[in-house]
């Protein structure tokens, strides 16, 4: 019989430093109200000078090896979802897989956006599910503070920095990792993208005076797509489990925008009351989002073994994903 995949430990890190709308209030035009009503972010972290996505991915995947009663040499992979790796080159995952002291086995990254933790699951799910590898590191990790236009009033507001992670196990077990669902849209890739800084538009004096090494994010086309392609991605999940709405114990969902959220739980047919949310406190932190939150929920008692857990993200590609878990 082949193994199963379980999620055997989970951690996160934020960064000390909060910044509330009230701050950015005196940074932008904009105000409290507007942030907290169309988006439902109050505050959010934002790195120290001294810290790279590394540092956080560190803190959080030596909380998930505690959780795991593993230590880093027990590894045989690490997986790392992020769009704001240290250097360009090499991988974060190879500047994290020295600061944990873990052997020479492979560690990449993958660039998936805000589904870039869901990605790391589906493709460590595969390895363990073939008996090759038994314990891999997975992680969301982004400082999107350092690729923000802080006079961008319709971006700054929505971003924070942060790290989540889990180690995955093998499990002899039916239970564990059910069932994960990625898919990419490839016509909306202008929508929320950074413009300069790779081969198409290489870094000039131009276009880095023209803030073209920042986020830039079509809202409105985002929005459009994102109910439909999460509460669809959620409910294939589902099926291909054999599984129904009630059958969630929890939902975990990317934390972008609390409206989007509240109108996937209608589409899902589950009460917003079994999201496991934090956006209020965090904002949107990119493939950190829901590891953050399993965390969180985990880490408070709200998720308990034996729970069934729904996770679901999209982000720039634009791509998207879910998975449907038993903790």
């Amino acid at each position: 019989m082949k193994p199963g995949t379980r999620i055997s430990g989970v951690g996160a890190y934020a960064p000390e430093r909060v910044m509330t709308n009230a701050d950015l209030e005196r940074m932008v035009d904009t105000s409290d109200g507007w942030i907290s009503e169309r988006t439902g972010i109050r505050e959010r972290r934002i790195a120290a000078p001294e810290e790279a996505s590394s540092d956080l991915a560190l803190k959080a995947a030596e909380r998930a090896l505690e959780a795991a009663g593993l230590e880093a040499v027990d590894l045989d992979m690490i997986i790392v979802g992020t769009v704001t790796p240290d250097l360009p080159f090499p991988a974060c995952a190879a500047f994290l897989q020295r600061k944990l002291g873990a052997r020479n086995i492979p560690a990449f990254d993958i660039s998936a956006a805000c589904a870039g933790f869901l990605y790391a699951m589906s493709i460590g799910d595969q390895y363990i599910k073939t008996g090759t590898h038994r314990h891999i590191l997975i992680v969301g990790v982004e400082l999107l503070s350092r690729i923000l236009d802080w006079e961008d009033r319709t971006t700054c507001i929505l971003f924070g920095d942060g790290a989540g992670a889990a180690v995955l196990s093998p499990t002899e077990d039916a239970r564990g990792i059910r069932s994960t669902r990625l898919y990419t849209d490839p016509s909306l890739t202008d929508s929320l993208c950074i413009r300069a800084g790779g081969s198409k538009l290489p870094l000039t004096a131009e276009s880095l005076d023209a803030k073209l090494d920042k986020v830039y994010m079509n809202g409105q086309d985002i929005f459009k797509v994102a109910v439909k392609n999460l509460s669809g991605a959620s409910l294939e999940a589902l099926a291909a489990a054999g599984m129904r709405s009630e059958d969630i114990t929890w939902v975990v969902p990317h934390q972008a925008n609390i409206r989007i959220i509240a109108q996937v739980a209608q589409r899902i047919g589950v009460p917003l009351e079994r999201f496991i949310l934090n956006i209020d406190r965090y904002g949107n932190t990119s493939s950190a989002s829901i590891p953050l939150a399993l965390y969180e929920g985990v880490n408070d008692g709200r998720i308990k073994p034996g729970d069934t857990v729904l996770m679901c993200a999209l982000g720039a590609g634009v791509s998207w994903a879910s998975a449907l878990v038993d903790i």
